[in-house]
């Protein structure tokens, strides 16, 4: 029957992708019945009547298996066939194809634990905002798909809405932003904010003792509401602000024309004055607009002299991966062959601050490590063909380390220019004994390096003598040791010899 489908709905101008969709079969299937006979067809299915199947003999015991346990999924069948039977002969798919035969020839249809839900009071005004992101596909001037993301708020009490678009994904500093925003919008704040397990919001549940992204802990710090943060896979907690989200993408952003990121904003808060917080809604028969001019009492005044630049300064941090290289907004970029190292922690950090380009450094105000221009496309390598393996990228990646040790970097960086130039082949070699000496003697690498430009002795050797030596002398300053006086001989007296005695002794006077 499926193959006259087919051939029907390909017939009257259906693609291959719709008539899979439209039938429930795979477009492999879709094409294998496109490319047959009506003749193979049906020896085709002749076959599949008198075939015999691989799960066959265990037909009878998958039945008690569902039976017993009617919640039972293909992959835990295909489990508990490896497991009891000693059977791995079958795919996972096959397992799951036998399943679906069982339970329609047995009728034994799938069932699962369903959630009780019981109707809550309503919150306190002030007390709590619930929020959430989403995104949606417009449509630009010119027809073309253009991709949205947005982060929306709602007040629990009243259901007052608030949300802000970018043509990006979110980065924390975004967020903090975004909240400060809704915050004036509101005229307020919240003593509690309602968040799903987001990746810039916090790092892990940690078994109730939440950690937070360094961004956002400072900012929340700063601005002192409470984080209820909702357990994975929960979305029911929140369930204020996933209807929210439903309502932007039904009501406001579907079939609309992107033309730029100011307008579409603008015509958010236009479409939440006209719309989102003017309609009756639908549990609170209020419009919230309306229970907001008296919630509004009760929020937290908040500061608008509150800078979020100033919340976010801690730089993004990302891991050096064992091919030398770091993920960043859906792309890879390289770093100098070398930075990754086996059993170190390989952190780096990234500064966006200029506009188009990823500054990638070992400390958070040091030196650039790597510099690439940021990619809008998605999955690429960016790569800089200096950060080949060679010894350029090595001499390159150590200076850095070097560097890194010192309290004042111009006069570090003289003295690995003029190592540089004196020492262009042993440059290499240069560096590691500065390393050691850095890695034994860490109090003393400054002033080393200060007495080192003074005599200007520019060598690493050099440099290591000198360092030593200075430690040598640090350690030599130890305070002289305390003799106690023993007071039983104070009352004993030298003698007093005339100095003639003693020439006379020695011989040297002749009586």
């Amino acid at each position: 029957m499926n193959y006259f489908k087919i051939l029907q709905l390909k017939e009257d101008g259906f693609s291959i992708s719709k008539i899979s969709r439209k039938l429930s079969l795979s477009r492999n299937t879709v094409k294998k019945y496109l490319n047959m006979t009506h003749e193979e067809v049906e020896d085709w299915v002749t076959t599949l009547k008198t075939r015999e199947k691989k799960l066959d003999p265990y037909r009878e015991t998958i039945f008690t298996w569902l039976k017993e346990h009617p919640d039972l999924t293909g992959a835990q069948i295909h489990d508990w066939l490896d497991e009891r039977c000693d059977y791995t002969m079958a795919s996972e798919n096959t397992v799951r194809n036998i399943v679906n035969e069982v339970r329609k020839l047995y009728h034994i249809p799938k069932t699962a634990s369903e959630r009780i839900y019981s109707a809550t009071d309503e919150l306190p005004m002030g007390f709590q905002a619930q929020v959430d992101f989403g995104q949606d596909v417009l449509t630009d001037e010119n027809g073309n798909p253009k991709r949205g993301y947005f982060i929306a708020f709602v007040l629990s009490h009243s259901r007052h809405k608030y949300f802000e678009w970018l043509d990006r994904p979110f980065k924390t500093s975004d967020v903090v932003r975004c909240h400060e925003n809704a915050f004036q919008f509101y005229g307020g704040m919240p003593e509690e904010i309602v968040y799903d397990q987001d990746a810039l919001i916090a790092v892990s549940e940690n078994s109730g003792d939440i950690i937070y992204t360094a961004e956002f802990q400072r900012y929340r710090e700063l601005r002192k509401f409470r984080v209820y943060l909702c357990r994975k896979a929960d979305p029911e907690t929140k369930g204020k602000i996933e209807n929210v989200v439903k309502f932007i993408k039904r009501n406001f952003s579907k079939n609309r024309t992107y033309s730029s990121l100011e307008i579409l904003n603008e015509q958010s808060l236009s479409w939440l004055k006209r719309t989102g917080n003017y309609k009756v809604h639908n549990t609170t028969k209020k419009r919230p607009f309306e229970v907001h001019a008296l919630e509004k009492q009760h929020l937290k005044k908040v500061s608008s002299a509150f800078s979020h630049e100033n919340s976010t300064t801690l730089s993004i941090t990302r891991s050096v991966h064992k091919d030398n290289v770091i993920r960043f907004a859906g792309n890879r970029y390289s770093v100098p062959a070398g930075t990754f190292k086996k059993g170190s922690p390989n952190l780096v950090y990234l500064d966006t601050k200029i506009a188009d380009h990823l500054h990638i450094r070992l400390k958070t105000d040091g030196a650039i490590l790597a510099d690439h221009l940021i990619s809008k496309e998605k999955g690429k390598l960016i790569k800089d063909s200096s950060h080949e393996r060679g010894k350029s990228s090595k001499a390159e990646l150590l200076s850095h380390q070097v560097r890194e040790s010192f309290e004042e970097s111009h006069l570090i960086d003289w003295y690995l220019n003029e190592l540089k130039a004196k020492y262009p082949r042993h440059m290499i070699d240069q560096l590691k004994v500065m390393q050691n000496v850095i890695r034994t003697h860490p109090e003393q690498i400054q002033a080393g390096l200060e007495k080192a430009k003074t005599l200007n002795l520019i060598s690493a050797n050099d440099y290591r003598d000198i360092v030593y030596s200075l430690h040598r002398e640090d350690a030599a300053v130890v305070a002289p040791p305390i003799y106690e006086v023993d007071g039983r001989y104070n009352h004993l007296k030298a003698v007093d010899r005339d100095t003639d005695l003693y020439l006379k002794v020695l011989g040297g006077v002749k009586s």
